[in-house]
């Protein structure tokens, strides 16, 4: 009889797992030739450079200044303190010179019209002139009691009118400067809020 040939069975070993390439940390170029993929770079950015000019002394003085904000009582006795403080600095040390008095209140009467706030602008062109007449009582040089003073005092003022009007105006100018651009500025952020409010609304 013919026996047939019996074959043990072998079993199949089981193919390993694919691995992924490994990618080293900065190895872009070994990732890149295993799997071809293009990498897109983003473009750089410029960011704009600040300028680096050079600012004038003055600017740079101006900007250093104190910036106070005062009402309109309280510039006006700013402006007579100084003024009278200036006149008794006046008196001892220059005699009562009229000139040096009408020369230091035309700086006083423009901080008293760039420190007051922007809602008693209005105050500064009239306190200035009260503070001027507060800061001559020390180099008018009356005699004969309070009608001798008051009389020294009008007298002065009479004299140094110039100075008196100078002063006045340069706080007046400066004022409504000031009155200008705050009113420009609103209207600005009323166009700003007006834009917004009209892009927010539904189109139909």
């Amino acid at each position: 009889m013919e026996q047939h040939r019996t074959r043990t069975p072998q079993r199949r070993q089981p193919s390993p797992p694919e691995q992924a390439p490994a990618v080293a940390a900065g190895g872009i170029g070994e990732s890149a030739a295993a799997y071809p993929v293009a990498v897109a770079v983003a473009p750089a950015v410029s960011r704009p450079r600040p300028r680096t000019g050079q600012v004038a002394p003055f600017v740079l003085a101006l900007r250093r200044f104190p910036n106070p904000r005062l009402t309109g009582i309280g510039a006006g006795l700013f402006a007579a303190a100084t003024m009278f403080l200036l006149g008794c600095l006046d008196q001892l040390l220059l005699d009562g010179s009229e000139v040096a008095y009408g020369v230091l209140f035309l700086p006083v009467s423009a901080l008293t019209a760039f420190w007051v706030r922007p809602a008693d602008l209005v105050t500064a062109p009239i306190g200035v002139p009260i503070a001027f007449a507060v800061g001559v009582i020390p180099i008018a040089g009356g005699t004969g009691g309070f009608g001798g003073q008051t009389m020294a005092v009008v007298t002065a003022l009479a004299v140094q009118a110039g100075w008196l009007y100078g002063g006045t105006l340069v706080a007046g100018l400066i004022a409504t400067v000031r009155k200008i651009r705050q009113m420009r500025e609103r209207r600005r952020h009323q166009a700003r809020v007006a834009a917004g409010q009209g892009a927010r609304r539904p189109r139909p």
